[in-house]
């Protein structure tokens, strides 16, 4: 690969590599279709999938096949006008609500620390190191995800030699790329010092115990306590929180994930009177409309008019302070299954360990979303994955089809994995 191929190939992330990718080989070879297409066929291809796939999916096929005509020349079809009217009647006649995480609210948060700070004290009286530096890592992560509204894309590349922390006052993170850095400029986040729940204190105190001073700030930890020097998948912040949930007490961890910490933030800073553009310039929403995705939560103020003006007329003498607290809605609990095949050839010899490969790919990826094997050879597993949004569950299955490429890589064998849902037909490979 040349200089020029390296720097293209740079810029693009994996993930959107692949997830392209996936969606051409949907068009060519399970749809039929000729590339270059025409406007016709473009048309036909969502005519058809339209009662099946989600609308966030459609769009995300046109722009595979966008992005395939730029690169090769040719004009691109999916920006014709039929196309968008296509669409806005595909929206009208199929309509669907987008399901989101539930937020993790302030008292929630409050909970998580203070049982990882228990743990922290039983495991420094203990003299248990591994548990020490997983609770400390634990808590540093969760405070410092709610706090910056960060996703676990970007927990996840959080590096030591980018954190500046002034004790007492603040830290700042740099990050070089994440989801919203189209142009891949990279952003530097402040964080300030609070009075409780600080999130610069623990991190302080995880750099303390770890003695990191380079590479991944939030590395794995593995079962006998020994910290990697690489850093923690994305995917793997999902079942790390929901564990915590249940660990501190709390019911329904599965309506939880990573999104949680930045829903949760966006709730309690709405309920504190930030401004909306105050709000977008510190979690780094670009778009006013991702913001509202975010903010979808019935206001209070509103609320406790509607229910002023409830009592009042029927009981005149009642005071406002008696009103009832406000609560926040609860989300509804979304699993999908997906369908996972894998297929695995050694690099070189004879294919001795490929049951070992198989089990680890198993114990290590996909045991996290409650696999369940499907035949006798272990090729076809069943998972349950949790589905806020259709943006979510790509980002999980990626991440795992990622995970279970480097393992296998690792142990030098070559994989094919595909995920697919059952229910529509959705593949990721």
């Amino acid at each position: 690969m040349s200089l020029i191929d390296d720097y293209l190939d740079a810029a693009n992330r994996e993930n959107t590599r692949r997830s392209y990718a996936s969606a051409i080989q949907h068009f060519e070879m399970e749809w039929g279709g000729f590339l270059p297409a025409t406007v016709e066929a473009i048309l036909r291809y969502l005519a058809d999938h339209a009662g099946v796939l989600s609308l966030n999916t459609l769009r995300h096929r046109l722009s595979a096949l966008s992005r395939w005509h730029q690169d090769h020349g040719f004009p691109d079809p999916t920006k014709a006008a039929k196309v968008r009217q296509l669409l806005k009647g595909i929206r009208a006649l199929h309509p669907a609500q987008e399901k989101r995480a539930k937020p993790l609210e302030l008292a929630l948060l409050q909970q998580i620390s203070d049982w990882l700070e228990d743990g922290i004290d039983v495991a420094t009286k203990r003299k248990d190191r591994g548990a020490l530096l997983r609770h400390t890592r634990d808590r540093a992560l969760v405070l410092l995800g709610f706090w910056r509204g960060f996703r676990s894309d970007e927990l996840a590349s959080l590096r030591v030699e980018n954190i500046k922390i002034t004790p007492g006052e603040g830290l700042t993170c740099y990050l070089p790329r994440s989801k919203g850095d189209r142009q891949a400029e990279g952003r530097e986040f402040a964080c300030p010092a609070l009075s409780r729940l600080c999130p610069v204190s623990a991190v302080q105190a995880w750099l303390i115990a770890s003695g990191l001073t380079k590479g991944p700030l939030f590395g794995r930890i593995n079962r006998w306590g020994q910290l990697s020097a690489k850093a923690m998948l994305p995917g793997s912040i999902i079942p790390l929180l929901r564990n915590l949930l249940t660990s501190a007490g709390v019911a329904a961890s599965q309506e939880y994930s990573s999104h949680s910490l930045r829903r949760g933030f966006a709730d309690w800073a709405r309920i504190s009177g930030w401004d909306i553009r105050e709000l977008m310039s510190y979690v780094g929403w670009r778009d006013i409309k991702a913001a509202m995705r975010y903010l979808d939560g019935a206001d209070v103020s509103m609320k406790n008019r509607f229910e002023r003006g409830l009592v009042q007329k029927e009981h005149p003498s009642v005071a406002p302070s008696a009103l009832p607290p406000h609560l926040p809605p609860v989300s509804a609990l979304s699993l999908t299954i997906i369908e996972v095949t894998i297929s695995l050839s050694p690099f070189a010899g004879s294919g001795r360990g490929l049951s070992r490969v198989q089990r680890l790919i198993v114990e290590t990826c996909l045991a996290r979303y409650q696999a369940h094997k499907l035949d006798n050879a272990g090729t076809v597993y069943r998972i349950s994955v949790s589905e806020p949004s259709r943006e979510i569950l790509d980002d999980h299955l990626y991440n795992l089809l990622d995970d279970m490429h480097q393992v296998a890589d690792s142990n030098h064998f070559f994989l094919e994995a595909v995920c697919r849902n059952p229910a529509t037909g959705d593949h990721w490979d």
